[in-house]
């Protein structure tokens, strides 16, 4: 191996800080992914008498052969000839849904190779920024095609997928693998997280409450828009004072479901890198530009994919994008719940609705406000009420530090019935924020 260390540790020099270090920067979300790699079998390429086509067969091999989702990878050139060639577009929809499957692991993986160079800080600080990096560029380039509905329908649901999906079957696999033994978790984290969910709530249900209780929508429409962008501001400082409460000032929180995975070889079998930090910028800009090429795809697609199966676009958004956007994360959750690991499973469910709610949706807004576009917080009546439940239910199942599968059960179930109340909802895609109580019959639908 050490010939084979040798091109990227001279590409790089030397790495910054110890082993010990360098796992202070790795998120729940790194270990959770870790789960879904395997060793790449080198011994082909270290006979490889070139020293830079050695480096690229390796990183070839570390970085496309390197996850157990390796299989969906031809999912991605399928999708981009079904585009240039013109097959059907909900058969373009599907492959670029597989498509984002691996990648989204796949960027995981590099930012946690480039955070071994970058010390614990900034590699936890570019963690935190890429953990939902494709569900911000779906939405992005939703924005950029003037869906804003589409935006808030994805990102709501990656929230109620973390939330109850994820978070959900943890806990039930978790408490079914281990009935014999009592499950304990770090209270701390959940309290922080539930807390600022709580905030990021408040944020939403403001902007629909000041447009039920206004006269008429067409004088609550800037205000609303106003309130909206101030509150995501506020959002957005929440979430940088989150990074240095997680990151400097109270590390030690975060750092106690590491330490109990010191025995764990799916989580420390990594102590160094496999590739260079050179050659990870390039693969993250190259993967990045793949998401973003997909996403592309995806939305262009949604609305023709909703119509084939005829499913909404509420419910496509809402339930299926999130689940199969996500499914690597999601699957190490559950992985580590079966090993009796709940913080790391907690770290990601609620550190990705967290990262959600407070960065990429304020983010989101911001965007669009930059754009021209008019995208506000009031996620309308039916939205903000499943996420207020969810939200309220898993601070309450997650309150005494304990679990049991009856806990991840109901948990699910929540999740099955606001999955069937958005599947029997057909509400057009372009409805707008319409609120109708029976009173003001004058509001009329808002088109494109």
């Amino acid at each position: 191996m050490a010939s084979l260390q040798e091109p990227w540790l001279l590409e790089n020099g030397n790495l910054k800080g110890s082993s010990k270090e360098m796992r202070h920067g790795r998120t729940a979300h790194n270990m959770s992914s870790s789960s879904l790699r395997k060793k790449s079998d080198l011994t082909l390429v270290s006979k490889v008498k070139c020293g830079m086509l050695r480096l690229l067969l390796t990183n070839l091999q570390e970085v496309i052969l390197g996850t157990k989702l390796s299989v969906l990878f031809p999912a991605i050139p399928l999708a981009i000839a079904a585009q240039c060639y013109g097959f059907g577009r909900p058969w373009i929809f599907a492959l670029s849904l597989l498509g984002l499957t691996p990648l989204a692991e796949r960027i995981s993986f590099i930012t946690e190779q480039i955070a071994y160079y970058t010390g614990p800080t900034v590699g936890g600080l570019l963690n935190a920024t890429c953990g939902n990096a494709t569900e911000l560029i779906i939405a992005i380039f939703a924005l950029g095609q003037h869906k804003v509905e589409v935006v808030k329908y994805s990102l709501l649901g990656s929230i109620l997928s973390n939330l109850l999906l994820v978070l959900g079957t943890s806990l039930f696999c978790g408490g079914i693998a281990n009935l014999g033994k009592e499950q304990k978790y770090d209270r701390r984290q959940a309290d922080v997280n539930a807390l600022l969910l709580l905030l990021a709530l408040l944020c939403h249900m403001l902007p629909l409450l000041f447009r039920i209780s206004g006269a008429s929508a067409s004088l609550t429409a800037v205000p609303t828009l106003q309130l909206s962008r101030a509150s995501s501001i506020v959002m957005l400082v929440a979430y940088i004072t989150y990074i240095i409460f997680q990151l400097v000032t109270h590390r030690q929180l975060f750092e106690a479901q590491e330490d109990s995975d010191e025995d764990d070889g799916d989580v420390n079998s990594e102590e160094t890198p496999v590739i260079g930090f050179r050659s990870g910028i390039v693969w993250l800009v190259g993967m990045t530009a793949v998401v973003a090429l997909l996403s592309e795809y995806v939305v262009g697609t949604i609305e023709d994919a909703s119509e084939s199966w005829g499913l909404s676009v509420s419910f496509i958004s809402i339930i299926l994008l999130p689940i199969v956007g996500n499914a690597a994360e999601h699957a190490g959750a559950v992985i580590f719940a079966f090993k009796n690991k709940l913080d790391i499973s907690l770290g990601v469910a609620l550190g990705s609705a967290t990262q959600i709610s407070l960065f990429v949706v304020p983010l989101c807004v911001v965007v669009s406000w930059m754009l021209g576009i008019n995208m506000d917080l009031n996620f309308n009546l039916l939205e903000t009420g499943a996420l207020a439940i969810s939200i309220i239910t898993t601070a309450f199942t997650l309150q005494d530090g304990t679990s049991h599968y009856l806990k991840g059960l109901t948990l699910l179930l929540c999740y099955v019935v606001i999955g069937a109340c958005f599947f029997v909802s057909k509400t057009p895609l372009n409805h707008g924020n319409v609120i109708d109580l029976g009173v003001n019959s004058e509001v009329g639908v808002i088109t494109a």
